[in-house]
């Protein structure tokens, strides 16, 4: 991939590949060069892989996230199965689009008490075993894909590039007004500012021409489109996630006892507002369908309209009849 820096992909070699292109770039590129993020050679790079990396992302980290857990309980010497009764782990996830397309992920991992986040953690559950159990697993942590006979099998698992900070309420570490930045940054990314795909679902092979994204991009929704056409990967719907280039998470994701929810946040407004409930907000559950169309007055007047358009179109037809009647 090309990237920025002091030199793009330096080789002392100067070698090429079996397509006959360079397979190193020893230019320095700017951060809003196009080349940025694009293969050195589309043909030789591998887009099945890509793919069905973004549509195993989730239960890469599903199983990342149970690595950690018995990683911190081995560490402790616990049972696995007893580790809940000692502690809880928590987080929140974001998912970056890089230039090159590739999914990257952000995430702040916590450690609480058994109770969750007004709980304190227990006094073997410090910082740096957190992290430690967190770069062990992510390491570890492997998911195989479907056999398929144009594919093979793939063994898919995290990048080499595990970055764990700890976070601190003092000086000596990012706090939570920088954290609470930091995923903000990332959640209010449009794809256009990255690489993405597009911000609408593809519902045809024609739609991807008219995107208007890379080549890579469009290769990638490509892939996603024929692989989404084997029965041995159709239940990762690919072809309806080809507009994400495969991968089929959310963009913000955490764990239920990670912060507040949704219901607590309007309990509190209910309370900021001295009653229970708030008349102008209206809760899912309360919506009911009560029928479509016109009301009885909207009705009268649509009908109006429409004898009027009927009018101006046969005074139109009639005029067009007897100015065709002179000319012959």
């Amino acid at each position: 991939m090309h990237r920025t820096g002091e030199r793009c992909r330096p080789r002392r070699d100067r070698g090429r590949c079996e397509h006959d292109r360079p397979l190193g770039c020893g230019t320095t590129h700017d951060t809003n060069n196009a080349l940025v993020g694009q293969p050195l050679c589309a043909d030789c790079y591998d887009y099945p892989a890509h793919v069905l990396w973004h549509a195993h992302a989730g239960k890469l980290w599903d199983r990342f996230v149970i690595g950690v857990r018995r990683q911190l309980a081995s560490s402790a010497g616990l049972v696995q199965s007893r580790f809940a009764d000692h502690a809880r782990l928590s987080f929140a996830r974001i998912a970056e689009y890089q230039r090159r397309a590739a999914v990257h992920v952000h995430a702040v991992v916590r450690l609480d008490g058994p109770d969750g986040p007004n709980d304190e953690p227990p006094a073997w559950g410090t910082a740096d075993r957190l992290a430690d159990a967190v770069r062990a697993s992510a390491q570890r942590v492997m998911v195989r894909t479907p056999y398929s006979a144009a594919v093979g099998e793939l063994a898919l698992r995290w990048g080499v590039q595990v970055d764990a900070r700890p976070i601190r309420a003092d000086t000596d570490g990012p706090g939570d007004d920088t954290v609470a930045a930091y995923v903000a940054k990332y959640v209010t990314k449009g794809a256009h500012e990255t690489g993405a795909g597009t911000d609408y679902r593809l519902t045809t092979w024609d739609d991807i021409d008219l995107a208007r994204v890379t080549d890579h991009v469009r290769a990638l929704m490509r892939t996603c489109w024929r692989l989404g056409g084997l029965p041995e990967y159709a239940p990762m719907q690919l072809r309806t996630w080809a507009h994400t280039l495969g991968y089929r998470g959310h963009i913000l994701t955490k764990s239920r006892a990670y912060s507040t929810t949704y219901a607590a946040l309007r309990a509190d407004r209910a309370e900021h507002h001295g009653q229970e409930t708030i008349p102008s907000s209206v809760a899912d559950a309360h919506w009911r369908y009560v029928g479509s169309g016109h009301s009885p007055g909207a009705a009268l007047l649509a009908a109006g309209i429409a004898e009027d358009l009927a009018t101006s179109r046969e005074f139109a037809q009639e005029a067009a009849t007897d100015r065709g009647g002179c000319s012959a």
